[in-house]
Parts: C-alpha cells; structure tokens; sequence
C-alpha cells in the first residue's frame, strides 16, 4: 500500500483513533479522513511554515554539531511481529558491524508523521529515520532530512524506481533495502479443474474471471475501498496501460476503470469490492470465495500457512500486445534526519550503508517476503525464493508513486480511489468518474 495523507492531514487527525493496518510494511495502509476546517487547516500549515527551521535544528544529536557518536537513536513503524524481531536482528548486525549502540523506538505506521512533526519540535529527532517511501519527498521538501550525497553513501546499482522513491529534486535522502509490489494470485486447483491457465491479459482476465465465476465463489477479488489502499490496488492496471496520475481524465486511465467496471458489472468481481481492504481479499480467496485475486507478497506467510491451499502467481495482465506490467513499489526508505550532530549523521550514513547491503537485501528479502531493490541480487534472490518470482519480475520494471508528482501525489491518489467508488456504485460513468472526483 504501502502513500498515506499528506502531513497537514494527519496532523488534523492524529487525535481521532483509527484502525491500524494488519501488518507494518507498506500495503497501501493509508486510511481515508476527512478534509480539516478551514481555521484548523490554516494552524496545520501554520506549523508546516515554520518546519524547516525546527527540522534544521539541533534534534537527537544532541545540539552540538559534533561528539560521541557511539549510541544512536532509530525510529520505525514495525510494530508487530514477525516483521519487528526480524527488523531489529538487522539492525544489531548492523549496530555491531560500525560500532555503536542503537537505542530503537517503534510507533504505529499510523503515528509515525506525527511523531516526526512532535519530535521536531522539542528537537529531539532520531539519528535514524525509516519513511514509507511515498513520505519521502514531503519530508525532504522541509528541509528536515539530509542527502546522503553529503556523506558519501554509495546510491548505485539500486533500481531505478526506488531510486526515485528516495530523491526530492535531484538528490537521494533514503535507500530501502527491499521493496514490495502487487501480483495476480491464483488458486492452481480451481484453474486446473476448469481447464484454465493464468491470465496475461485484460482480455483473458475477464473470461477467466467469469469462467470461474459459480455459487457463491467469484472469479476475482481486488480491493476498490476508498483509501490510499484501493488507489493502490488500481495502479498496476493504470500504468500498465499508459495512464498516468498527472492526467487522469485520460483515455488509457478511463479504459482500465471500465475493465473494472466491467468486472463488478458482470458478476466476476463482488460488489463488496468497494468495502475490502488487502486483507479482506486475502481472506476471499482463502475461504475458496474467489479463485483469483490482486495482492502482494506480504500474504505468501498466511497463504503458506494453509496446506490444503495450492496458490500460483503471475504479473498482473496487460491490456494490449507489447505493454510492460507495471506496478507500483512499495517498501520503507531509510533517511538521516538533519539532527545537527554531523558525526551522528556521518555514523547513521554508515548504518545506512550496512543496512542495504547486498547480504541484508537477500536476508530480510528472503525472511520478510520483499524483493531486494538492487536488479543484480534477483537471480540470486529467486533461486533461493522460487515464490517471489513473479514479484521480483514485476519490481524490475515497477514505478514510485511520488516519482511524477512528488509530494502533491495524496491528492491525485484520492481522486483515483473516489473516481473508482463513484463507477463501481454507478454515481457516475467512467467517462465522468475522474471529472467528477476532481471536483471534490
């Protein structure tokens, strides 16, 4: 999913309670709230004015600009398990390799900007800072985060796409060590019993989908509720089929909400497509209530978990001969927050190094079900994880969300899931749907 709302509204909502998403990686988490008053906006972007110098201040390295850079401090969203244990053997193995100890704070994904913003200004920022990616740019845009350029860290041989991810004009403020993407899962004895193979496009998408489509069990089941999370879920077919956040009232973006459209319309989708978060799908198509789904690798442990289960996966289709599959990258950045400490920032740019390695790449990829993010560990990466391979393919060619629009990306993602909820509740055609979103 991981794309949540931009920093001036999640300081309006912080103080409303919200449900947590199942699981701490990017998956597209983000939840839907409402736009602020107009007297709490102007408060919120009050604050947002005066960022860059609290940001630029002494924060959690002490106010100096020098010192002991033995201990540092480490701020994540991994919260639950597995994901938490596993992050913080990498982050000892790393602490050990450069020499310091790490004090680590976790905080719901939820939390996280709020505690950066609250952090800031009591200048007592991290040492260590760990961003979903699409928060990247709108934290850099502060002045808050240091380029990693300014300490040498070497950005090479990284793919493209998370590349981007981590740059805000023209320099890298973060790396990731592995990346997450979206996939067309498929139940091999469903298709087998009907004589079917994995779709590859839109076409044998909708026939396959409406072939399997029998009792109380769908064909498909992706998720089209109205967050960031249904945004997500929409891309790979957006982009696959040349259309682009930065004109979505296009033809190509039009064309792949009609093939949704279509999909709901017909039976081979649910309705309650519009009401299921990742998770949900998940659990359809375990439950043997859909026969194929879009999801990420993030649900291969739960999947796995059911022997009876004999799960395949593939790229999500394309729509016409020659396209490339494209999706989008999800996955955390690791930045150096501008704590004033310079040896604290220089020691944070070596863990930085470590821990996007190669080693950890293959390690965390291999334990946490993501895809290392650098193109010449794949071979490597899928012999020892013959499961993701069809994941490590899509990453290859997979895209940043904030890559065109940068920090203005929520509000295109908004009107993507809002145009989405308006077709597949017939409030509007898909020749209106993202005229109509863009009105509010």
């Amino acid at each position: 999913m991981t794309s949540r709302e931009s920093i001036a509204t999640r300081q309006n909502a912080a103080a409303k309670p919200r449900k947590e998403a199942p699981t701490s990686r990017n998956r597209a988490k983000e939840l839907h709230v409402k736009t602020p008053t107009k007297t709490r906006l102007t408060k919120i972007l009050a604050l947002a004015a005066v960022a860059p110098f609290v940001l630029t201040a002494c924060g959690g390295g002490g106010g100096s600009s020098s010192g002991d850079a033995t201990s540092l401090t480490l701020m994540d969203y991994y919260n639950n398990d597995p994901d938490k244990g596993l992050i913080q053997t990498a982050i000892d193995k790393c602490a050990a390799d450069i020499g310091v100890t790490i004090t680590r704070e976790v905080v719901p994904g939820k939390d996280l900007i709020q505690k950066v913003l609250q952090k800031s200004s009591s200048k007592t920022l991290p040492d260590i800072l760990m961003l979903d990616n699409p928060d990247v740019q709108e934290i850099a845009s502060t002045g808050g985060l240091a380029p990693l350029s300014d300490f040498n860290v070497d950005t090479s041989g990284f793919a493209q796409g998370m590349l981007d991810a981590g740059t805000y004009e023209g320099e890298v403020y973060g790396l990731a060590p592995t990346a997450n993407t979206l996939g067309l899962f498929y139940n091999k004895k469903l298709l087998s019993d009907a004589g079917l193979t994995p779709p590859t496009t839109w076409d044998e998408l909708k026939t396959t989908a409406a072939a399997l489509t029998k009792g109380d069990q769908y064909g498909l089941a992706f998720s089209a509720i109205a967050t960031y999370e249904g945004a997500w879920q929409f891309l790979p077919f957006m982009w696959t089929n040349g259309g682009s956040e930065t004109t979505l009232d296009s033809p190509e973006n039009k064309e792949a909400l009609q093939l949704w459209k279509d999909l709901v319309s017909s039976g081979s989708v649910s309705k309650g497509a519009i009401n299921w978060g990742q998770g949900d799908v998940k659990d359809q198509f375990m439950a043997g209530k859909a026969a194929m789904m879009i999801n990420g690798p993030w649900q291969i442990p739960a999947l796995n978990d059911d022997s009876a289960l004999e799960w395949g996966s593939v790229q999500v289709p394309i729509n016409k001969t020659g396209q490339t599959p494209t999706a989008p990258l999800g996955g955390e950045v690791w930045t150096i927050p501008q704590t004033g400490n310079k040896d604290k920032q220089a020691k944070a740019a070596e863990f930085i190094s470590c821990f996007t390695s190669d080693d950890n790449q293959v390690n965390l990829g291999s334990e946490r079900y993501t895809v290392p993010t650098k193109p010449e560990l794949a071979k490597a990466y899928v012999e020892k994880m013959p499961d993701m391979e069809s994941f490590t393919e899509q990453i290859a060619n997979a895209r940043s969300r904030t890559g065109n629009l940068g920090a203005e990306w929520p509000k295109a993602a908004t009107e993507i899931y809002t145009a989405i909820q308006l077709a597949l509740t017939d409030k509007a055609t898909v020749d209106e749907a993202f005229a109509q979103a863009a009105k509010g």
